[in-house]
C-alpha cells in the first residue's frame, strides 16, 4: 500500500482490475428495505432448472464503503463457468447504521437467497456457500454462526475474527504516518440517514482514515466502548463463537498486510484446529492486503483454490 491513503486498498478486496467488469449485467433486486434505505443485491448466473448451487459474495470496505459491484472476476467466472449462481449483496453501511442492523441485513439476505432464490434464479436452498473480502470476509465468518442453517462452506479473504484488539481498537501506526485527518472533516463525508449504495464519488475513505488513525473504528461502526462493553462484543466477534458445528472454512491471507493483520485469520485457523472444524489456512507470503504486491500467477494460483474449495463443498452430502 502507498504511503498515500489509496481508498481502494481497504475499499475494495481486489485491484480495481480484478473486478467483474467485463461479466455479463446481472439482475438486481431489492432484497429488504429498512428505514427507507433500498437494500439490493445483484444475481449472476440465474437460469432454467435444475436449481444450483449459490455462493453469496459479501463486499469490503470496512462496513464503512464498498458495493455489491466489487465482485472478484477470478471468482465469479469459474464459478458461474461451474454452475454457480453468484448473488452479490449490499448491507447498510456504519456509521449511520451500527454493527447490529449490519448483522440484521446480513440474516435477512441470506434468509432471502434461500426462501426467494428457488423462484427468482432456481438457487438451490440447500447448496449455499459464502464469500467475502477483508470486511466481507468477516461478515462471512460471521454468517458461520448468526445465519441459520449456516452457509455450507465459508471463504475469508484477508478477513478478520475479532473487532475489538488492538488493531482496531487503538491507533494504527501505518496510517498514523499520513496526515491526520481532523475530526470535522471526518463527520462531514457521513451523514445520518441509513445507507447502503453510495455515489460514484464520495470521500467516505476519510472517515475511515481518521477511525483507524483514532483507534475509533469499534466505536463508531458498533456504537460501544470495547473497552468497557467487551462481553457486548461476543455476539460480534467470530473468533468468539466458533464450535465444532461451524462450517468449513478456507482462509487466505498475506504476511505483510497493513490493513489487516495476518495473525487475524491465524487466530480463526488456530481456533478451528482446537475444536476440529475442518479448515485451510493459504499464507500469502508477502502479500499486503487484497494481496496486493504479489506475482499474478500466485494470486491466480490463491483464487483456484478458493474455486475449489467451494466446488468441493456444495459437492459433498450435508453435513461433510
Amino acid at each position: 500500500m502507498p504511503m498515500n491513503f489509496d481508498r481502494r486498498a481497504f475499499l475494495a478486496v481486489l485491484p480495481a482490475r480484478a473486478w467483474a467488469q467485463s461479466t455479463p449485467a446481472p439482475a438486481t433486486f431489492v432484497y429488504k428495505r429498512a428505514g427507507g434505505c433500498e437494500i439490493k443485491a445483484d444475481v449472476y448466473g440465474s437460469g432454467p432448472p435444475p436449481r444450483k448451487p449459490v455462493l453469496v459474495w459479501i463486499h469490503g470496505g470496512a462496513l464503512i464503503v464498498g458495493s455489491r459491484r466489487q465482485v472478484p472476476a477470478r471468482l465469479l467466472n469459474p464459478l458461474l463457468a461451474s454452475g454457480f449462481v453468484i448473488v452479490s449483496i449490499d448491507y447498510r453501511l456504519a456509521p449511520e447504521t451500527k454493527l447490529p442492523g449490519i448483522i440484521e441485513d446480513l440474516k435477512d439476505a441470506f434468509a432471502w437467497v434461500r426462501e426467494q432464490g428457488p423462484a427468482l434464479f432456481n438457487g438451490d436452498p440447500a447448496r449455499v456457500v459464502a464469500a467475502g473480502g477483508s470486511a466481507g470476509g468477516y461478515l462471512t465468518l460471521m454468517s458461520g454462526f448468526c445465519v441459520a442453517p449456516p452457509p455450507r462452506a465459508l471463504v475469508s479473504l484477508w478477513g478478520y475474527g475479532d473487532i475489538t484488539g488492538p488493531w482496531y481498537s487503538r491507533p494504527d501506526p501505518f496510517y498514523n504516518r499520513q496526515p491526520e485527518v481532523p475530526i470535522e472533516e471526518a463527520r462531514a463525508v457521513v451523514g445520518q440517514a441509513p445507507v447502503a449504495e453510495l455515489p460514484d464519488k464520495h470521500d467516505r475513505g476519510r472517515f475511515y482514515l481518521y477511525c483507524r488513525q483514532k483507534g475509533l473504528w469499534p466505536r463508531e461502526v458498533a456504537g460501544r466502548d470495547p473497552d468497557a462493553e467487551s462481553k457486548w462484543f461476543d455476539a460480534y466477534c467470530p473468533l468468539r463463537n466458533v464450535t465444532s458445528a461451524y462450517p468449513p472454512a478456507l482462509l487466505i491471507h498475506g504476511t505483510n498486510d497493513t490493513d489487516v493483520p495476518y495473525e487475524q485469520s491465524a487466530l480463526m485457523a488456530r481456533r478451528f484446529e482446537q475444536v476440529r472444524v475442518r479448515h485451510e489456512l493459504i499464507t500469502v507470503e508477502g502479500g499486503g492486503h487484497g494481496l496486493s504486491g504479489t506475482d499474478t500467477p500466485e494470486v491466480d494460483k490463491v483464487y483456484a483454490r478458493a474455486v475449489g474449495f467451494l466446488r468441493e463443498s456444495v459437492s459433498r452430502p450435508l453435513g461433510q
